[in-house]
């Protein structure tokens, strides 16, 4: 029995086999081959080499046509990977001598080559380990045919092992068979951890060497609301987290009743509480635990796992569908954030040193007039039919929240030109998770309808922790004085300035924060479909009175760790009001 310890990801608790993928992608197994069959097996791996360059060629084209020829070069490395003729008459050779499948010996290469160029003491020589992988994957994925994607073909249950799951990833899953999460790295707020909690999957992120310590096939139990991944448990384990889990069920199953009530305080304050979400299809979980809008429709989902941009006509249908199905409830749709922990794996963006201070979400969009446009005028047809909103992301500054301002407004003036509906009056916000936007928030306010606090992106650049290294999660505090803050100073300032604020980044889904959240004056809690109903339970046994009191208090306390220590009591008190009702 091996019990490791990680970061609680996605609440929940289940157990089963581990699928362990390795920095492939693709679980690649030992095959020995006939010595008849070796000339066959030579000939595969040359039309998967021939296929990926076609493949590699093409992207390059598409992205000197869409975004230019400095960003199309850089698939030029890419061709000097695939052509290594030393790299080639290696793994011909190997699966010569050696007898094995031509998938298996490419991988051992490829993991040699990577492990040699990490070792190099020159920094441009250790960026070629990317190139090398990102070509190694492409290969393989014309090697292993129908098997490319095994998250999206799983055929059964198992719990995914992984060094980490890109949001792409994710996104394509098999999500009845996927029951679990462990990756290697990651924190509360990668973008593995989020999907797992819009998907209702149980997770534990950043244990360091989960991929080491457990094998494919291990029974492995997941304790998403603890932190604590146990492979091959005892007998004891078993019987112990089986009982945690009626326990967790039981709980949920409590809250249910909160689903249709409304999120209103003891004496009358009335909290719109939203739903987070990334793809059409968790639209189900948002009506099932009583949403009472969508206040994060993230985008960039749309942009991924595909070889060529989605075009407005797409994009429309994608936000039609969402808009229309939630009827009168409202949508905020956040224009595409791609960059930091998600990229386009159709543009390559360039390898940045600190990608979440580069060139990402509405800094790539003004960047890209013709490409933001089209988002722009898909969202404004979208517009017609329900209760839509929009908001651009990471915005630091006045001039980038004027010039989007223009481009939406020349969309506008082209749809009425071609006599295409759209919602004229639609609200137009932007997300406050820079501190400069924080801190400037009073001036922005005049260009928009609403703020929403993005505190994932706030919590990291005000406190400089990378929210995705394990190394230094227990530095991310969301109730740090400096956080609380800032979350004051900007409900303070929309409310000054006649705008209504919400909050839509994780903390807003830490049920333990709800009650300062609610004293500090938030119109809008945003966060995963799962976690809505003990948020709600939380907002309708206390008054706002007495969150204003906790919130007065929680600021006089000088460490997150007291802050937290202090809420905690608070929430057991507020909860042991339900449990004497009863």
């Amino acid at each position: 029995m091996k019990k490791l310890k990680g970061i609680a990801a996605s609440p929940g608790i289940v157990m089963g086999r581990a699928l362990v993928i390795g920095s492939e992608d693709i679980s690649i197994p030992k095959k020995t081959i006939k010595e008849s069959a070796i000339p066959r097996e030579i000939t595969r791996f040359e039309d998967a080499l021939t296929k990926t360059r076609a493949e590699i060629l093409n992207i390059r084209d598409k992205v000197t046509h869409e975004i230019g020829k400095e960003h199309g070069d850089i698939f030029n490395a890419h061709l000097l990977v695939i052509e290594d003729r030393a790299l080639i008459e290696e793994v011909i050779n190997q699966i010569k001598k050696d007898r094995l499948a031509c998938d298996y010996i490419l991988s051992q290469v490829l993991k040699k080559y990577m492990e040699s160029f990490l070792k190099i003491d020159d920094e441009y020589l250790r960026e070629r380990v990317s190139d090398i992988n990102d070509v190694g994957r492409r290969i393989m994925r014309h090697l292993v045919g129908t098997q490319k994607m095994p998250l999206a073909e799983l055929k059964e249950k198992a719990v995914i092992v992984a060094y980490d799951l890109s949001p792409s990833d994710t996104a394509i899953m098999h999500r009845r068979n996927v029951i679990g999460f462990v990756t290697d790295i990651g924190g509360r707020t990668s973008h593995t951890a989020i999907m797992a909690k819009s998907l209702e999957i149980p997770a534990v992120v950043g244990i360091e060497y989960a991929t080491r310590e457990i094998k494919d096939g291990d029974v492995v139990i997941v304790d998403g609301s603890g932190g604590t991944v146990i492979a091959n448990p005892s007998l004891i384990e078993v019987q112990k987290y089986k009982q945690e889990q009626t326990r967790y069920d039981e709980f949920n199953k409590a809250l249910k009743k909160f689903k249709d009530l409304p999120c209103i305080t003891a004496d009358g304050r009335r909290i719109e509480l939203s739903a987070n979400i990334e793809l059409p299809e968790e639209m189900d979980s948002v009506i099932s635990h009583g949403a009472d809008g969508i206040g994060l429709y993230r985008t960039e989902f749309l942009y991924m796992n595909r070889v060529d941009l989605p075009d407005e006509e797409e994009q429309y249908h994608a936000y039609k569908k969402v808009v229309s199905r939630m009827g009168p409830r409202p949508v905020i749709v956040r224009t595409f954030d791609l960059g930091g922990d998600k990229f386009l794996s159709h543009l390559e963006m360039p390898k940045e040193m600190n990608p979440f201070l580069g060139w990402r979400a509405i800094r790539f969009c003004l960047a890209r007039p013709e490409i933001f446009k089209q988002q722009l005028r898909a969202i404004l047809r979208a517009s017609a039919h329900g209760k839509l909103r929009m908001m651009y992301p990471m915005i630091s500054g006045i001039a980038e929240l004027k010039e989007a301002n223009q481009l939406l407004k020349e969309c506008k003036t082209e749809l009425k030109s071609k006599k295409i509906a759209f919602d004229e009056k639609m609200e137009v916000g932007a997300m406050i998770e820079i501190p400069s936007a924080a801190i400037t928030c009073d001036i922005l306010a005049a260009e928009v309808d609403f703020f929403s606090i993005g505190t994932n992106d706030l919590i990291q650049y005000a406190l400089a922790v990378d929210r995705i290294n394990e190394k230094i999660a227990y530095l991310y505090e969301p109730a740090h004085p400096a956080v609380l803050r800032l979350v004051k100073m900007i409900i303070e300032t929309g409310h000054s300035k006649k705008i209504w604020v919400g909050m839509c980044g994780e903390m807003a889904g830490d049920a333990v924060l709800t009650p300062v959240l609610l004293g500090l004056g938030l119109d809008e809690i945003s966060t995963s479909p799962v976690l809505l109903p003990e948020i709600k339970k939380i907002i309708r046994l206390m008054s706002y009175e007495e969150s204003q009191e906790i919130a007065r208090h929680a600021l006089t306390l000088t460490t997150g760790v007291d802050v937290v220590h202090f809420l905690k009591q608070k929430r057991e008190e507020i909860l042991k009001r339900s449990r004497s009702k009863k």
